[in-house]
């Protein structure tokens, strides 16, 4: 277990990079499928919602082209898929065609205009998540007092915004947590995850939160799983509309609306938050009260340090405005 506390262009024609950027991508993740079970997975998910795009609307999918698939990303991206998956989507399009012997999409006449559309999907679905406000504390403290009562609806509801900021997970890992994943010893709540992709067997990861004197996580999820009564299964699971506990975890779309939901009762533009605004609140709240790059990259998992070097700058600027 690893304990956790919380360019040179080589053309100028920017379009012909993004080919060229997309195509190393895309052959990186075909290498990358070969021996990645859960890329296959993906890939395999990804190619099924294509085909049963194309079969609706009566177009070819194998072969398919460049337009049909500039087309379905499209689609796709106004479905509110995230800018990594409309590159995975298209990877596992070209995946399956040289599978099957085929020149894919991306080495097909015409792939140039298709690469215009998905560095465009890229950009505005990028655009769109860095339009997204954080929770900070002081946010999330509102959005709190605006869940009332006591039902299993209103705990599980609180311990999930609390939970979701405390760890700075992903709204999807954050619904993947089981109950054997928690481990609680007086007034600190021990996450435990099992190795992940590119970790060895026995490793894993631990995510240590101590409870707060305004914001209490550790006592808000104790009484979340003591009133819920369940002893394994997913943590936060979904509830019938009468109320009554089901088997079924939460989906990561739900802790969007649950956010959105509690953003608006709150007062606040529910347009300016999303799911992933618990995850960059806790990074801005770390950066503000001094953590390191490296410690926030240890807790938050993310691969790359220049990523949350902007969580810095936020919370700088954010000083100098107070």
């Amino acid at each position: 277990m690893t304990p956790t506390y919380q360019s040179l262009d080589p053309c100028d024609d920017a379009g012909l990079h993004e080919v060229l950027r997309a195509e190393i991508e895309c052959a990186a993740s075909n290498a990358r499928a070969q021996r990645a079970p859960a890329t296959r997975r993906a890939y395999a998910s990804d190619w099924r919602i294509f085909l049963g795009w194309c079969e609706t609307r009566g177009v070819a999918s194998l072969p398919t082209t460049p337009a049909i698939v500039a087309a379905f990303l499209a689609f796709e991206a106004d479905r509110g898929i995230k800018a990594n998956t409309v590159g995975r989507r298209l990877a596992a399009i070209g995946y399956n065609h040289r599978r099957a012997g085929l020149h894919p999409p991306q080495e097909q006449p015409g792939a140039r205009t298709m690469f215009d559309v998905v560095a465009g999907l890229r950009k505005a679905l990028g655009a769109d998540q860095a339009s997204k406000q954080p929770v900070d504390a002081q946010t999330l403290w509102s959005m709190l007092g605006t869940i009332e009562g006591n039902d299993l609806r209103s705990l599980r509801d609180r311990a999930a915004l609390v939970l979701g900021m405390a760890s700075a997970l992903p709204r999807s890992k954050l619904v993947s947590i089981a109950i054997a994943d928690v481990v609680l010893s007086g007034e600190i709540l021990t996450l435990r995850f099992g190795p992940e992709k590119g970790q060895q067997a026995g490793e894993g990861t631990e995510i240590l939160i101590r409870e707060g004197s305004h914001i209490r996580p550790v006592s808000i999820v104790s009484n979340w799983i003591a009133t819920a009564g369940h002893i394994d299964g997913p943590l936060f699971r979904r509830l019938t509309r009468a109320g009554e506990l089901t088997v079924d975890p939460m989906s990561d779309r739900s802790i969007a609306r649950l956010i959105k939901r509690c953003a608006a009762a709150a007062g606040l533009n529910p347009a300016f938050y999303a799911g992933h605004s618990l995850r960059s609140g806790f990074l801005i709240e770390a950066a503000q009260s001094g953590a390191s790059i490296c410690d926030m990259q240890i807790v938050s998992g993310h691969k790359s340090a220049q990523f949350l070097s902007k969580y810095v700058r936020d919370a700088a600027r954010s000083c100098l405005s107070d």
